[in-house]
């Protein structure tokens, strides 16, 4: 597989990082990276979302949902699963799922 292929991983971000403008930030640093997907909040107090596009940028993605976050978040972990090599973008944008 090249960097170039496009790819689909799913994630789950823990910590803190509800009520810390986590989606906002996530929203805004998967577009900067030209990824789609989505982000949302969920019941157990995680974030959990899509992202898709270029192998390499999926990767640094995953990187800044790992190490980086918004400003006031406190992440103990990201887990990424169903890695899967996509034909076409399955998304148009990146967004915040209420």
């Amino acid at each position: 597989m090249s960097d170039e292929d496009l790819i689909s991983v799913d994630y789950e971000v823990f910590g803190r990082v509800q009520g810390v403008f986590f989606r906002k930030y996530t929203q805004a640093e998967g577009k900067k990276l030209g990824l789609v997907g989505w982000v949302q909040n969920t019941p157990a107090g995680t974030v959990q979302g899509q992202l898709q596009g270029p192998r390499c940028k999926v990767k640094q993605m995953q990187e800044w949902l790992r190490s980086t976050g918004s400003p006031k978040s406190h992440i103990a972990k990201a887990e990424f699963k169903n890695e899967k090599k996509i034909d076409s973008l399955e998304h148009s944008s990146f967004s915040v799922v209420k």
